[in-house]
């Protein structure tokens, strides 16, 4: 009996239990903005109480952040641009975005999409449909045009910005999100699932994923997502996830960073890769901005630290026949030697 068999098959998750994990993520990214390592005008407005994590916590969330972003930059500096010389329209679709505050950031920025839709449990919406009703900062953020903004049922619908229900388990709901944000499936489309799908069972997940190949002409599908659950390290860390009631039901379905590409490449996608965040941190990420954020804390975790990271990781699956996203994903360094230093200079 090997020691999937002894500790027995996941408990099914807790919705409830699920949706907290957005309460701590918002919480860690509040910690970074605090604490200097992102840069977020808006998070704060959705974290009743703000919590100082621990530098090591801050240091893997602004790693997470950091790819995500990297990614989300170079598929907005992307594209063919349409016959008029103007920039091609592009769309993002966050799956399970719960408070993330991207597109607010987005507009300050003067980066703003075409579309820019997240889904997520109706008990989410409402609550975030709320928040962002009652805080008119966020409210001017969507366009010109007045919004239809429905609290109740946890909807906002404008422009360039739509916030809808939706439960992953159902397609239906995710058909429905599509047509009510009026996405089109012949733009250039984003997909991001950040800690998304490993909480579904493995037939779900790859129905999404292959519902999302087969809907958009163009697109690249982006998650963030653990891996190796089958040593010391990935054991303890699916006990403590399912002890407060979200195992991870996709984990023993794609344990591995080849597995997490094959979902991909069996499912409609093109080309897909697959980098753990321990090479992501050191290979890909911008060396003077991570040379900032190791001065900010003492840190001292450094073997907990790339055990951790290495139980992570980024992986995307690409389907373009028109070359938006030919420049798109990690460059080839991922067999570089890149030496990690043992002793970041403090400040």
């Amino acid at each position: 009996m090997d020691e999937r068999s002894l500790m027995g098959a996941p408990r099914a998750s807790s919705t409830v239990a699920v949706q907290a994990t957005n309460d701590d993520a918002t919480a860690s990214k509040l910690s970074c903005v605090t604490k200097g390592y992102i840069h977020d005008d808006f998070v704060h407005m959705f974290v009743r109480r703000s919590i100082k994590r621990a530098p090591l916590i801050n240091r893997g969330y602004y790693a997470r952040w950091a790819t995500m972003r990297m990614l989300l930059k170079q598929f907005l500096d992307s594209g063919i641009p349409n016959g008029s010389g103007l920039p091609q329209k592009k769309q993002i679709l966050s799956l399970g975005a719960g408070f993330d505050t991207t597109f607010f950031q987005l507009v300050v920025e003067e980066q703003s999409v075409h579309k820019f839709v997240e889904v997520d449990f109706a008990e989410v919406t409402k609550k975030k449909t709320m928040l962002i009703a009652t805080k008119e900062v966020l409210v001017s953020k969507l366009g010109p045009t007045k919004p239809e903004i429905d609290p109740g049922k946890g909807e906002i619908v404008s422009e360039h910005y739509s916030l809808l229900p939706c439960d992953l388990r159902d397609l239906k709901t995710l058909d429905d999100a599509f047509t009510k944000a009026q996405l089109d499936a012949k733009l250039p489309t984003l997909i991001l699932a950040e800690c998304v799908l490993i909480y579904l069972e493995p037939t779900v997940s790859r129905q999404v994923v292959k519902w999302c190949a087969e809907k958009f002409e163009t697109a690249a599908f982006v998650t963030y997502e653990q891996i190796h659950p089958d040593d010391a390290f990935g054991q303890q860390m699916l006990r403590n996830l399912e002890s407060r009631g979200c195992p991870l039901l996709g984990l023993h379905d794609t344990p591995t960073l080849e597995s997490k590409e094959r979902r991909f490449t069996d499912l409609g996608w093109q080309r897909a890769l697959a980098m753990d965040m321990d090479a992501i941190y050191h290979q890909q990420l911008d060396p003077i901005d991570r040379g900032r954020i190791e001065r900010l804390e003492i840190f001292d975790e450094f073997e907990e630290w790339n055990i951790m990271q290495a139980h992570y990781c980024v992986a995307y699956g690409v389907k373009d026949d028109t070359g938006v996203f030919e420049n798109f994903g990690f460059s080839d360094r991922k067999g570089a030697n890149i030496e990690k230093p043992a002793i970041p200079p403090m400040m």
